[in-house]
C-alpha cells in the first residue's frame, strides 16, 4: 500500500512539474534589468571595449508630406527600424518555455546615439515606448519619425522637375572603431518596400531610394555614416492648367489685339488689362519659387520674356497711335490753312467780279441787273463747290497715307512677334523636356 502511494506521488509531482508556467518577468529578473540598473544603459554593451557594435539600419519612406521649395524644406514620414547586439543580455530559451523574445521599455537599455544631419526641427509625433530584446542579445527598435529637413533643390525646370533629397543618419560621438552602420535593404528592396506601404504622395511621385555609405575624417578621427537618398518627380498637371495655360491664353488674346482698330482707344485698354493680369501671375509665381537659386526657373524665363514681348507690343501701339494723332493734328491745321486760303481767295474774286460786273453793265445794256445777279451766284456757288470738294480729296488722301504706313507697320510688327513667340517657346518646351 506505501508503495503504491509513493508511486502515486511521483507520478504527480512529474505532471506537476511538465506544467511549469513561466513569465516575461522571469527573463527581466534574471536578467537583473530595472530602471535603475546602470550596467545596461550607461556605457555601450561591448564586454571587450576592442570590440565594435554594429547596427543594423534601415528606413521605409511611408509618406511625404511636404515639399516647400520656398524654404528648401523637405518633410517625409519615414519607419525606421535599427537592431544591434547587447553583449551582456543572453538567456537560454528552454528555461524559460521557450521564451526568445520580450518587450522592454526604451529607457532601460543604451540606445545608439544616432541623428540626422538635415533635421532642422525637433520630432513631435508619438514614439514607440518599447523594443524588442531576443535571447541571444539581439535588440530592435522600431519607431515612426516626421523628419523636416532641409533639402537643396534644383528648381530649374519647375514644374516639370525631380529632386532629391537625402537624409543623413550617423553617430554623433563614436567613431567608426566603436559603433559601425550597416544597411538592412539594398536600394531595390528599400525602394519596393516603400511603394509598397506608402500611403499618401500628394503632388510628387516617388521614383527611388537609394542607400550609400560614406565615411569622412575629422579631427584625425574617422566617422561613418548611411546616406538616404529620396527621388521624387512632380506632377505638374495643377500648375500647367493653372499657371502655363492661363499665360498662353493672355498671349493669344495680346496677337488677336493687332485686328482692333488702331484709331480707337479700346486696343490700348486692352493690352494694358493683359499686362496687369500678367502681372498679378507673376505675383503668385514669387510665392512659389525659392528666393534664390543656382539656375534661374525657366518658368521665370518664360514668364519674363512673354511680359517683355507683350510690353514691346504696348509700345507699338502706344507709338502708331502717337503718329495717327499727330497725323490728324497736322490735318487739322492744314484743314484750317486751307479754309483760310478760300476765303482771301473768295474775297479777291468777289472784288474782281464786283469790278468785271461795273465794266460789263455799262456796255452790255441787254442784259437786265436781276438777272446778271443770279449769274453771278451760281458761278460763286460753282467754286465754292469745287474748292470743297479739292478739300476732301486732299484729307483723303492724308487720311489714306497715315492709315497705310500704321498698317505696315502693325504688320510688320505682328510677323516680328509671332515669330520671336514661336521661337520662345519652342526652345522652352525643348529644355523642359530634356
Amino acid at each position: 500500500m506505501m508503495y503504491v502511494a509513493f508511486l502515486l506521488l511521483i507520478v504527480f509531482t512529474d505532471g506537476a512539474s511538465s506544467k511549469k508556467v513561466c513569465s516575461y518577468q522571469d527573463v527581466v529578473d534574471y536578467l537583473n534589468l530595472t530602471t535603475d540598473n546602470g550596467v545596461f544603459k550607461l556605457t555601450r554593451p561591448v564586454l571587450d571595449y576592442k570590440h565594435s557594435t554594429m547596427v543594423e539600419l534601415d528606413i521605409i519612406l511611408y509618406a511625404i508630406l511636404a515639399v516647400i521649395e520656398k524654404t528648401q524644406t523637405f518633410v517625409p514620414f519615414i519607419w525606421v527600424t535599427m537592431m544591434w547586439n547587447n553583449e551582456r543580455i543572453s538567456w537560454d530559451p528552454a528555461q524559460f518555455c521557450g521564451i526568445t523574445h520580450i518587450t522592454i521599455p526604451r529607457e532601460m537599455l543604451w540606445k545608439p546615439d544616432l541623428f540626422i544631419y538635415e533635421m532642422i526641427q525637433k520630432d513631435d509625433s508619438p514614439h514607440n515606448p518599447y523594443m524588442y530584446v531576443s535571447y541571444d542579445g539581439t535588440i530592435t527598435s522600431e519607431d515612426d519619425m516626421k523628419v523636416v529637413s532641409t533639402c537643396k533643390m534644383d528648381v530649374h525646370k519647375f514644374p516639370f522637375d525631380t529632386q532629391r533629397c537625402n537624409i543623413t543618419i550617423g553617430s554623433a560621438i563614436h567613431y567608426v572603431n566603436e559603433l559601425r552602420l550597416l544597411p538592412s535593404s539594398n536600394s531595390s528592396r528599400a525602394t519596393q518596400f516603400s511603394r509598397e506601404v506608402m500611403k499618401s504622395q500628394g503632388e510628387w511621385e516617388f521614383l527611388q531610394l537609394s542607400i550609400a555609405s560614406y565615411n569622412f575624417t575629422f579631427d584625425d578621427e574617422q566617422w561613418e555614416n548611411l546616406i538616404y537618398t529620396f527621388t521624387m518627380k512632380r506632377r505638374p498637371l495643377l500648375h500647367v492648367i493653372n499657371f502655363l495655360l492661363p499665360i498662353l491664353f493672355f498671349l493669344s488674346l495680346d496677337l488677336a489685339s493687332y485686328f482692333i482698330a488702331d484709331h480707337r482707344g479700346e486696343k490700348l485698354g486692352f493690352k494694358v488689362t493683359v499686362l496687369l493680369a500678367i502681372s498679378v501671375l507673376l505675383l503668385i509665381l514669387n510665392d512659389i519659387l525659392p528666393s534664390m537659386s543656382n539656375k534661374t526657373p525657366l518658368i521665370a524665363t518664360y514668364c519674363i520674356v512673354i511680359f517683355a514681348l507683350m510690353l514691346l507690343s504696348l509700345l507699338e501701339t502706344i507709338l502708331v497711335t502717337y503718329l495717327m494723332e499727330k497725323d490728324s493734328v497736322s490735318q487739322e491745321e492744314s484743314r484750317l490753312r486751307d479754309k483760310r486760303e478760300k476765303v482771301k481767295i473768295d474775297n479777291c474774286n468777289a472784288a474782281s467780279d464786283g469790278e468785271k460786273q461795273h465794266e460789263l453793265l455799262p456796255v452790255n445794256n441787254s442784259i437786265q441787273p436781276r438777272e446778271s445777279h443770279v449769274l453771278l451766284l451760281i458761278l460763286e456757288e460753282l467754286k465754292e463747290l469745287q474748292k470743297t470738294l479739292n478739300l476732301h480729296l486732299r484729307c483723303r488722301q492724308k487720311v489714306g497715307k497715315s492709315g497705310h504706313w500704321a498698317a505696315k507697320i502693325n504688320r510688320a510688327f505682328f510677323i516680328f512677334y509671332v515669330t520671336i513667340v514661336s521661337l520662345f517657346l519652342t526652345l522652352i518646351f525643348i529644355e523642359w523636356n530634356t
